[in-house]
């Protein structure tokens, strides 16, 4: 049994030694894709023993596939890790003890992935831990093609395992909030797509499958998105911060449910009205306007 981990970055310098670092006693191969870095990332990768694939960006769904694409037929298991996330030793050993174990039925493994702001683990607001997909076969598992919120697709039986994965970013807020503003743009191209269907739509969301991600997934497909702009995103931070005692994790945690809970989802649907508001004033069609507005080309 073999484990190959992927991770996708640009200007990773303060995460790759540690993204690395924490996954050295079980991967066999460590895959690096650059879109472009212009720190030190690829040459700390390299001198941690990463092999270095470099591939411009469109989106993460398409840079991972590419990823995907380019290791050997020889590779057995995949582990998608995030340049800001580690591996807890939990999980290093339950992939150690309990992966070769796996049945050939098994094409996915479920972990628990938590996340730290502002150096504070947020553990109040009904958000962590996140049931993922982070660990598959090769071959079986590919990215759905979105451009947010992306998950691993696999058709065969999945495994559940135990671990965390740990999402600890060291950037700074201002980071947090202008990589947030990007992925607001990108969230309104899938929620117009929702609407328009410009694109093929692949989603995980089912709420019959009792797996946490396609649930929420299905309720932010079926439901959220049909409440009134706006709105929804009081409704939101409200069942958070209020409903889910999001307020119990402290300073660093109202910043965070305020921010991503409701900031975010209040841009997200700014955005949408703006993109929706130049379609009416210039009769542009939807790709027209998500490109003039977003500056996001889909096609």
């Amino acid at each position: 049994m073999t484990l190959t981990v992927v991770i996708l970055t640009k200007n990773e310098e303060r995460h790759i030694t540690r993204a690395l670092a924490s996954v050295s006693g079980i991967a066999d191969r460590c895959v690096v894709v650059d879109s472009g870095s212009t720190d030190h990332t690829v040459e700390l990768a390299v001198a941690h023993g990463a092999e270095v694939m470099k591939n411009p960006w469109v989106n993460y769904a398409t840079q991972l596939n590419w990823g995907l694409d380019q290791l050997p037929h020889d590779t057995e298991w995949v582990l998608r890790l995030d340049a800001d996330e580690i591996v807890t030793p939990e999980l290093l050993t339950e992939i150690t003890q309990k992966l070769r174990e796996l049945g050939p039925q098994i094409e996915g493994v479920y972990v628990s992935r938590r996340m730290t702001f502002l150096r504070r683990p947020i553990n109040w607001g009904g958000v962590f831990p996140v049931r993922v997909l982070r660990i598959f076969r090769y071959g079986k598992g590919r990215c759905e093609n979105r451009w947010m919120d992306e998950h691993i697709q696999v058709e065969g039986a999945t495994a559940e395992f135990d671990g965390e994965i740990i999402d600890d970013n060291l950037n700074s807020l201002s980071w947090w909030t202008e990589k947030h503003n990007s992925y607001a743009s990108r969230e309104v191209v899938d929620v117009l797509n929702l609407e328009y269907g410009f694109m093929p739509h692949e989603t995980i969301a089912n709420l019959q499958s009792g797996q946490q991600a396609g649930v929420k997934r299905w309720l932010k497909e079926k439901v959220y998105a049909r409440l009134p702009g706006g709105l929804r995103a009081f409704v939101y931070f409200f069942y958070r911060y209020i409903v889910r005692l999001g307020f119990l994790d402290g300073s660093e945690g109202a910043a965070f449910h305020v921010l991503q809970g409701f900031w975010y989802r209040y841009l997200v649907d700014a955005k949408l009205f703006e993109v929706k508001k130049y379609m009416e004033r210039t009769g542009s069609d939807v790709v027209t306007a998500i490109d003039h507005v977003l500056g996001i080309k889909v096609q």
